[in-house]
């Protein structure tokens, strides 16, 4: 919770090192030869002693890094009474670090110890989050109002709410009687109902509290979809180095039958001879797993087509399957800045560990601020000391500066419920999955984890986006029989409908042409209506396919859009090998957007040496680009590579743009 949140010890989104960069920027280590970075924001911190210890960052054991992060109550053993989960233990001392100090007079001495309640975080107004200490035969009006409060915790969590039954306001762990909790959740159910919605419960818990009868506290997923929705969607890129297991994990998870050893359950998911004959990917595919509103695993392993899986899901998760060999590094790069994913799934394989382009792909998902987690695959090839090396190796990149990582070994089903909560409330925590696609262990654990992994996004941006004009970019292009010209990307914002009249470009000579969109399908089934965030293929008719091109925008034509061939951007060298010049050729990429441009210009400086900041222009070598002021930017050629983001363009015409071309 944001009230519970302090910087960690290890520095503050303002902290600068040596090098004079911000946390934007990866450490050396991440990007293969090199990278720069410093502090993070920390994921929250506890209180009392509990507060930056050394100590506490080092414990491997999950549950006292999660107490440490999110104001939890530290055991003087270590291990916490309440990490900001549902995790309230035993009788020993615990210290009520997240409430009002009045509350503490409710613990009593037992065999010569204090026993103070433990907490939660204080209940924030914003989120997804609600605390009920009880719901036992609500009046008609105190149930109306209960109606209203579950439709705005569902709006936050744009389709997820989490109840947790038996905790008051300021997050103490009260507890409820098997009878009170048995009524409670016949309320919550009645509610739910009210709303369309249905309910789960994920896990109770028995407390210790001032009483000598058991009482339990019960965490319920409430789970609707939007009336303006077909599903519940998050984009989750895959991203591994080559071999790691990508395809064959994919495979496994949207096909519902275990692999063989051999790579069968990845044949579905290539899309080219090579591919299967290489069994390495090199394009960027796209699968989808479902989750019905009662959190069932919906795929393909009833025969299910895709439109069934579809109707059937009240929760969809699309993988973005992106290619792992370094030849293929721009397809990789291009599936990460134009399909804008929620957050990334990391692959590493625990029989190599940390090898080839996973540093790489980390320092990508680093750079770009894109969330991640980490699942180490093929346990069943290595013995159990070779597994918890890998892990170990993984933990001690994490916390590296630059990444600043609070890794988090999931074991458990309760330790998956808590990992996706608190990944989704801070960006420092990194759940580690290990587990086995031949065997399929440990495979259910990352299932309840997509489940209940809310969106990354509030809804307050989302209907901001929705408010203006329209705005989709390309980044596929097809031709399909008995339909035309098909256009695949993601709709960065507004709204677009079947009908639709919209301009797209820019075209070699700078112009936008006028088009119509005859029809929309997502995730493989119709689609009337497409809202900002979201991804989908648009049906052009008979639109000539030669007029377009992967980095073009269809845009709506009051947008009055503007097209430039120059542009500045301020940036972070992460690595070259000697110095940054002018005249200097990058393959630039911004969004959807991928071309070489040439650096015309180095504000205030002659040249640009690893890990130095500058403000640079650079100009596109071969036609205009739609780009927008503050754009996240990447540019490589070969091992050079930097970030930044886009501080100026420079707008011209369509009859500047012929001029410029050849330049």
């Amino acid at each position: 919770m944001d009230s519970t949140k302090s910087e960690s010890p290890q520095g503050s989104p303002e902290a600068k090192e040596a090098g004079g960069v911000a946390f934007a920027e990866p450490h050396p280590t991440l990007l293969g030869p090199a990278g720069h970075g410093s502090g993070s924001k920390g994921g929250g911190g506890g209180c009392g002693r509990g507060r930056g210890r050394a100590g506490g960052w080092r414990q491997r054991r999950m549950d006292s890094r999660v107490s440490e992060l999110f104001g939890g109550c530290c055991r003087p053993g270590g291990g916490p009474a309440v990490g900001g989960t549902l995790k309230a233990r035993g009788a020993g001392s615990t210290s009520g670090c997240g409430g009002p100090k009045g509350k503490k007079k409710n613990g009593r001495n037992r065999g010569g110890k204090a026993n103070n309640p433990p907490y939660l975080p204080p209940e924030a107004e914003d989120g997804n989050i609600e605390y009920k200490l009880k719901l036992v035969n609500p009046s008609q009006y105190r149930f109306e109002h209960l109606v209203t409060q579950m439709k705005w915790r569902l709006q936050e969590g744009r389709g997820e709410a989490v109840y947790q039954i038996g905790v008051e306001d300021n997050g103490l762990l009260v507890g409820l009687a098997e009878e009170e909790m048995r009524a409670s959740l016949k309320t919550l159910h009645r509610m739910a109902e009210k709303v369309g919605a249905d309910i789960t419960v994920l896990r109770e818990r028995e407390v210790d509290y001032d009483s000598d009868m058991p009482r339990k506290i019960t965490e319920v997923l409430v789970r609707k979809v939007p009336d303006n929705q077909q599903f519940l969607d998050l984009r989750v890129a895959v991203l591994g180095n080559v071999d790691s297991g990508k395809s064959t994990l994919l495979g496994v998870l949207t096909q519902g039958e275990l692999d063989n050893g051999r790579g069968r359950a990845r044949l579905n998911l290539f899309r080219h001879l090579h591919e299967i004959q290489s069994g390495r990917t090199s394009s960027i595919s796209f699968e989808i797993l479902g989750f019905n509103s009662k959190g069932e695993v919906v795929n393909y392993s009833d025969s299910r087509t895709a439109e069934e899986i579809c109707e059937s899901s009240s929760k969809m998760i699309t993988f973005i399957d992106l290619a792992g060999h370094h030849k293929y590094l721009h397809t990789t790069i291009f599936g990460l800045t134009s399909y804008c994913p929620d957050c990334a799934l990391l692959l590493v394989s625990a029989n190599t560990g940390i090898a080839g382009t996973t540093r790489e792909h980390l320092g990508l998902a680093l750079a770009l601020k894109v969330p991640f987690f980490i699942v180490v695959s093929k346990i069943d090839l290595c013995a159990k000391t070779t597994v918890e090396r890998t892990v170990r190796q993984l933990e001690r990149v994490l916390k590296q500066p630059g990444c600043h990582k609070v890794p988090m070994l999931v074991t458990s089903e309760d330790d998956a419920v808590t990992a996706a909560q608190q990944f989704a409330q801070s960006p420092n925590v990194t759940p580690i999955f290990t587990l086995s696609s031949v065997s399929g262990e440990s495979l259910d654990l990352l299932k309840v984890f997509l489940n209940i992994l809310p969106p990354l996004t509030n809804s307050k941006e989302q209907e901001e986006l929705m408010q203006q004009l329209t705005e989709f970019q390309v980044d596929e292009i097809y031709t399909v029989p008995e339909v035309g010209t098909v256009v695949g990307g993601t709709l960065s914002s507004g709204i677009c409908r079947e009908g639709d009249q919209l301009v797209v470009g820019p075209t070699d000579d700078g112009c936008f042409l006028e088009l119509r969109v005859c029809s929309i399908q997502r995730n493989r089934s119709a689609c009337r209506v497409l809202r900002a965030g979201q991804a989908a293929t648009l049906a052009l008719g008979d639109f000539d396919r030669a007029l377009l091109r992967k980095g073009m925008v269809m845009v709506s034509p009051e947008m009055n859009p503007t097209i430039c061939s120059v542009f500045e951007a301020e940036i972070v060298l992460l690595f070259h090998a000697t110095t940054f010049r002018r005249g200097f050729q990058v393959t630039v990429h911004v969004g959807n957007v991928r071309q070489t441009a040439v650096v015309e210009k180095i504000h205030a400086k002659d040249k640009l040496r690893t890990g130095e900041k500058a403000v640079v222009r650079f100009r596109f070598l071969k036609h205009p680009e739609y780009l927008k002021v503050g754009a996240k930017l990447l540019f490589r050629e070969g091992v050079t590579k930097g970030i930044g983001h886009v501080t100026d363009v420079q707008a011209i015409t369509a009859g500047e743009a012929q001029a410029n071309m050849g330049f």
